[in-house]
């Protein structure tokens, strides 16, 4: 695959940081968004073999009110695909985890649709979130996923939902956006194994953001073109996993209503 220009956004996450030099490897030019200046040095610190390689932007997620303003870092960094891997973490307070999880992701993806450059949109998202039981599950795996959503996670999850909504109405109409929904169950800081259930998975479980990071950049590397796919731990290399759903179009979007995400969502 040719040579990429990937926007970063959320660059010194866990899961960035270890995805960054995956990309890199590729030969591919990534531009990573930070709020902090001093996160810089732990940017380049991990792909110091190909300096040239890796940018630094630092501009705050939370100041991103519109879609034009998320124009302004994409005409800036010019890439041809869009990473989202941010997120307000829980820190400060409802309105926060509204602005960045909800918000900023949602005109980047617009903004992004609407430029014929970008061809792809990759948001790590997690497991639980969804609207409706998928058919795959049990009873008891969706009552628990709705306990936790619903308590803990209150406010993270419809910001979540929305902006995972967001992604599947704008690939809709804009058929030209390989448009990807990464969906992890519990993130550890395990070493990576290698190996994942990617897909249709059960609702319970974790993953190691080692092995985030892995899929991540191998669906980047794939014919993948659009949906949302679950992720735990599990018996499948990753290569095969991604060569399988891609082959294969697995869409765990399955049990939702698309034709709501199209008519409101974008």
């Amino acid at each position: 695959m040719a040579s990429r220009r990937v926007l970063l956004l959320g660059g010194h996450g866990k899961v960035s940081l270890l995805l960054t030099p995956l990309l890199v490897a590729r030969s591919w030019h990534v531009t990573s968004v930070i709020r902090d200046p001093s996160q810089k040095e732990d940017i380049l610190s991990t792909v110091k073999d190909q300096p040239d390689k890796i940018d630094v932007l630092v501009s705050s997620l939370e100041d991103v009110k519109s879609k034009e303003n998320a124009e302004k870092i994409i005409s800036q960094t010019k890439p041809n695909y869009v990473v989202w891997s941010a997120g307000a973490g829980g820190k400060g307070g409802p309105s926060r985890t509204e602005a960045i999880d909800r918000d900023s992701c949602m005109h980047f993806i617009r903004a992004s649709a609407g430029k014929v450059d970008i061809t792809g949109f990759l948001l790590i998202s997690y497991l639980g979130s969804r609207r409706n039981k998928p058919p795959w599950w049990t009873d008891e795996e969706w009552a628990a996923t709705q306990e936790v959503n619903n308590g803990v996670l209150k406010q993270y999850y419809p910001a979540k939902l929305a902006a995972d909504e967001c992604l599947i109405a704008a690939s809709s109409w804009m058929k030209h956006l390989q448009a990807i929904v990464l969906r992890p169950g519990l993130l550890t800081d395990d070493e990576g194994v290698g190996k994942v259930s990617l897909g249709k998975t059960r609702a319970r479980g974790g993953v190691s953001r080692s092995d985030v990071a892995a899929v991540a950049a191998q669906l980047l590397d794939s014919e993948y073109s659009r949906g949302w796919l679950d992720l735990l731990e599990g018996d499948e290399p990753i290569a095969d996993a991604v060569q399988r759903v891609t082959k294969e179009k697995v869409d765990c979007v399955a049990g939702e209503n698309i034709y709501d995400m199209v008519k409101d969502g974008y």
